[in-house]
């Protein structure tokens, strides 16, 4: 993402391969062949993941189905997915449509933008092979596909791997050039009230496997205590944890009302102008809030208001980490993601990092016998003083006092 008005929060949970029923969900069963069932339509998956039901069909225009939005729209249990655009470009080996038709997902893909115009939101319509029918109408047809096509289109994308590095290289040195002073100096960072400094930071991105490193992290969040720092959605992914978040970063288009509301300190993402359009939305709750121009990705400027403030350790979860990740993408600017890390340093550790190398400095093993020494400790020196000739009647009595009244409970 080079901009806040594309910021890269999904819901997001690991592909499952769903029973066919399942995947159906309200899917009609009309004695026709195909998936039958309510159309829903929209040009942005991430908003439209937000108003499917089980058995849908979702109309999308995504080219280049990443894994975040395709694993959105398997837990959204939709019926069939048609795409105005080809699920796989060519222009790299994406792992969307893999995972859609793994799970058992009808995938049309590149009706074209007509859809839009001969569909409404809420029309019954039927998918059929690589065609939508209303009716006995045909409205649009694409191409179906399968497993097998869609393996032959990811190996012969693996051949536009090496442009994508080299225009990935390319955007990363326009972005050295616009924000070489934020990256090495920290200009333009703003104030915050929240206290970072001396104490670990925890970023939630509702990204990769957000819900499993959140659950696994648990120990290691009642024994440091870290910021909480929810990235727009991420905000939402650890009020439903359980956990309150200290701060809100990002342009506010996919974070609840209720996570705006919850007491967090708000950091809006602006544009290097200074546009914020996430900040009226705030106001509009009633909330006051920071604003941070940068034409980084959200998590980034997360990542770089935590390493300013003096955060000793950084731990993100549900983040972009690896190469295939910033390509799956399909954004310039996660050109920012690469060179944020490299600012950062040592300092970020991936939450599946900590949860495997993080063990308990006291644990409940230790715990008991330190208590069971302590016990036996004060038995042995009342014993040994002159105090237990007076002690032990006393213990005596009320021990049998005890065994009497336990007796009288069964007889």
């Amino acid at each position: 993402m080079s901009d806040p008005s594309s910021t890269a929060e999904r819901r997001a949970r690991p592909a499952k391969r769903l029973p066919r029923v399942l995947a159906l969900g309200r899917a009609r069963d009309d004695g026709r062949a195909g998936v039958s069932a309510t159309v829903r339509l929209d040009r942005r998956t991430k908003n439209l993941t937000k108003r499917l039901q089980p058995g849908d069909i979702a109309v999308i225009d995504h080219v280049d189905l990443d894994r975040v939005s395709a694993e959105a729209l398997v837990s959204c249990q939709v019926g069939a997915v048609v795409n105005v655009a080809p699920s796989i470009s060519g222009r790299y080996p994406n792992l969307g449509p893999q995972i859609l038709v793994e799970a058992g997902i009808p995938l049309v893909d590149d009706v074209g933008p007509d859809v839009f115009a001969k569909l409404d939101e809420g029309d019954q319509v039927r998918v059929e092979g690589a065609a939508v029918h209303r009716g006995e109408e045909v409205v649009v047809k694409g191409t179906e596909q399968t497993a097998e096509t869609i393996e032959a289109a990811l190996t012969e994308a693996k051949a536009g791997l090496a442009e994508q590095l080299e225009a990935f290289v390319e955007n990363t040195m326009e972005y050295v050039k616009r924000e070489r002073d934020l990256l090495i100096d920290g200009v333009g960072v703003p104030e915050i009230g929240t206290r970072i400094a001396g104490r670990h930071a925890l970023i939630v991105v509702r990204g990769y496997h957000y819900r499993e490193d959140i659950a696994t992290l648990r120990p290691y969040i009642r024994e440091y205590r870290p910021v909480l720092i929810g990235v727009d959605g991420g905000a939402d992914a650890l009020l439903e944890a359980g956990y309150r978040p200290d701060m809100i970063v990002g342009d506010m288009d996919s974070v609840s009302d209720d996570a705006l509301t919850c007491g967090a300190e708000i950091v809006v993402h602006a544009y290097r102008d200074g546009r914020a359009p996430g900040l009226q939305r705030v106001h509009e709750l009633g909330r006051d809030a920071v604003v941070f121009p940068a034409t980084a990705t959200s998590e980034d400027i997360a990542m770089l208001l935590a390493d300013d403030k003096g955060a000793t350790l950084i731990v993100a979860v549900g983040t972009h980490a690896n190469m295939v990740e910033f390509l799956d993408k399909g954004r310039a600017g996660m050109a920012s993601t690469f060179l944020t890390r490299l600012r950062v340093g040592s300092k970020l550790v991936d939450a599946k990092g900590v949860s495997r190398l993080y063990r308990s400095r006291i644990s409940t093993w230790s715990l008991l016998f330190l208590v069971l020494g302590a016990l036996v400790a004060i038995v042995t020196a009342v014993a040994m003083s002159p105090a237990g000739d007076v002690i032990s009647p006393l213990l005596a009595d009320r021990w049998h006092a005890f065994v009497f009244w336990l007796t009288g409970l069964f007889t």
